[in-house]
């Protein structure tokens, strides 16, 4: 050290370990504006700039197997600027610490060129050159940063290497291209938004290749947990509507078998074809079990409203005197229609009948109803739509009280069924003891009566 201490180019050595000064000659301590080398050597390197920390650990890698390289720096003594040619190598010290040699000469640079330099080095862009054969000729800090070496060939980034040698093929020929890769960078994969293209390495004029690349993994993270949360809520739309369509192209029917086997066990048949009609009933009953286990219901799912979170009152007990209601239900199939107005039938309950929710919207109009039974799954108009529309209706009309009488029981369906307006709801297959009691209790409570408007309180002040 004793022989550089004399000479006139600047010479200094700096630990990129401990990011401090080991040593400077006369010229370096003059290049840095530092009054004496203990003065150097006490400044804190620490603080870099990301970019050029990153610069700092490629010379220390690539100078460790005893190569010399030679860069242009820019330095900022004392906040001014000056840019050098700078020839760096690893020396080692006595003590076996590797630190980086620096022997610089000032040269003039344009302004714009040193400009032009210090944005390319200080980008958060990678920048990178490859010759026609994808070896890697350049890699600015940002670039050395998210790769750790300037080896890496151009096809060795991609997560996908089928995809690098289209893209170095269509720049070499003159195309520019961009695509968002899967890139293997020192932090595992990452997603890149790519620019490729073709210009001149300006050191052999030979034609390369310029990759320019930005990090948008949160970008396209995002996206994709976009496209996941939308693919789940198809799923499990599609999903519900398995369970929906299976529940009423099953229950339906079974409503039919089991109701009218039921009503004939009833009817006063001699003994042998009660019996008939009760092993038909039987049967259906096991084959309902058997759906409710195939379609995953269990036996909270179908039990009628309310939910968890709110509490529908129970209706009044049921009028002995049935015979004095009238009774709307609204259904598509026949053979339901048929059943239902059989049950009341016999219970001397009036009973209509509409075929679709549009209809039973305009018989709740120009009816006068005690109760309106309400299918879900209907052409022209469905149940809850219907019942949305009864409810918007003016005066009492709009109050009468609406039991779903659906197939469809799941929880959400519940739920959705009592937010459109709905007082309760029968399940389908439905027991006709149950329809009959709910029928009469709901049509027994005083509805009519209930003015929404009617304040109690008031009402006392003014008396």
């Amino acid at each position: 050290m004793q022989a550089w201490d004399a000479l006139r180019r600047p010479i200094w050595m700096f630990d990129p370990s401990a990011m401090r000064g080991v040593y400077a000659n006369a010229a370096a301590l003059d290049l840095w504006g530092s009054d004496s080398l203990d003065a150097l050597l006490a400044r804190d390197f620490s603080q870099m700039s990301p970019a050029v920390l990153a610069r700092t650990e490629r010379l220390a890698r690539e100078t460790a197997n005893g190569e010399t390289l030679s860069e242009h720096w820019t330095f900022y003594p004392n906040g001014r600027p000056l840019t050098v040619t700078a020839i760096i190598s690893t020396h080692w010290l006595d003590d076996g610490t590797p630190v980086l040699l620096f022997e610089a000469a000032p040269i003039e640079v344009e302004s714009e060129e040193r400009r032009a330099v210090e944005a390319l080095r200080h980008t958060s862009t990678l920048i990178s050159l490859f010759d026609s054969e994808g070896r890697p000729l350049f890699s600015n800090p940002a670039a050395f940063a998210a790769y750790g070496s300037t080896t890496h060939p151009f096809e060795a980034r991609f997560a996908e290497p089928e995809r690098a040698q289209p893209m170095l093929a269509a720049a070499l020929s003159g195309d520019l291209s961009s695509d968002v890769c899967e890139i293997i960078t020192r932090e595992g994969l990452r997603w890149h938004h790519l620019d490729i293209r073709p210009v001149i390495d300006p050191v052999t004029g030979q034609l390369g290749v310029m990759l320019n690349e930005i990090d948008v993994t949160e970008r396209v993270e995002a996206e994709q947990a976009r496209v996941a949360a939308e693919q789940k809520t198809a799923m499990a739309e599609a999903r519900q509507k398995f369970l929906t369509d299976m529940s009423h192209e099953l229950r339906t029917p079974l409503n039919a078998v089991i109701g009218f086997s039921d009503l004939l066990s009833k009817a006063g048949l001699v003994k042998e074809h009660a019996d008939h009609a009760a092993r038909i009933n039987g049967a259906g009953q096991r084959l309902l079990s058997v759906v409710n286990d195939m379609i995953d219901l269990s036996a909270d799912n179908v039990i009628p409203l309310p939910t968890p979170d709110t509490v529908i009152e129970e209706p009044a007990p049921a009028n002995e005197d049935a015979a004095a209601l009238r009774v709307l239900y609204v259904d598509d199939h026949d053979s339901n229609r048929a059943l239902v107005m059989a049950v009341m039938s016999a219970q001397g309950i009036l009973c209509a009948t509409a075929n679709d929710g549009a209809q039973g919207v305009d018989a709740a109009r120009d009816g006068d109803w005690d109760v309106i039974l309400m299918d879900i799954q209907m052409p022209v108009m469905d149940g809850v739509d219907a019942t949305r529309a009864i409810r918007a209706l003016p005066g009492p009309v709009g109050r009468t009280p609406i039991l779903a009488l659906t197939a469809n029981t799941l929880p959400e369906q519940l739920i959705q069924y009592e937010e459109a307006g709905m007082d309760d709801c029968i399940a389908k297959p439905m027991n006709i003891v149950d329809l009959v009691t709910r029928v009469s209790a709901w049509g027994a409570s005083d509805w009519r009566n209930f003015d929404p408007l009617f304040n109690p309180e008031a009402a006392a002040v003014v008396a």
